[in-house]
C-alpha cells in the first residue's frame, strides 16, 4: 500500500468514527421528532444545490458582503439522528461547502 493510499484510508477511518461520534451525540442529546436546524456556509454559485437538498422545506440565504458566499439555514422536522446525518453527508459532497 503507498502511503498516499495509506494516509487516504486512516482519513476514512477518522471520518467515519467522526460521524459515529456525532450520531451518539445527537441520540444522547435530542428528542426525537425534533426541529433540526442546519446550517452552511456555501460558495453563491452552490446555493441552488444545498436548496435541493431540503426539497420543499424553506431555506434562508444570506449572502456575504462580497457576495462570494452565501449562509444556507434550513429547519426540518426528523425522527432520528440517521436523517440528520444523511443530510449532512449529503451536503458534504457539495464542493466548498462548509458544514456548521
Amino acid at each position: 500500500m503507498s502511503g498516499k493510499e495509506q494516509n487516504d484510508e486512516q482519513d476514512g477511518s477518522k471520518n467515519k468514527q467522526w460521524w459515529t461520534n456525532f450520531q451518539k451525540l445527537l441520540d444522547e442529546g435530542v428528542e426525537w421528532p425534533h426541529e433540526y436546524v442546519f446550517k452552511f456556509i456555501v460558495p453563491s454559485e452552490k446555493v441552488d444545490e444545498v436548496k435541493r437538498l431540503f426539497n420543499r422545506i424553506p431555506v434562508e440565504v444570506k449572502a456575504s458582503s462580497k457576495g462570494t458566499y452565501a449562509s444556507v439555514t434550513a429547519r426540518m422536522n426528523v425522527h432520528s439522528s440517521d436523517e440528520v446525518i444523511a443530510v449532512y453527508t449529503a451536503a458534504a459532497k457539495i464542493e466548498g461547502i462548509i458544514l456548521l
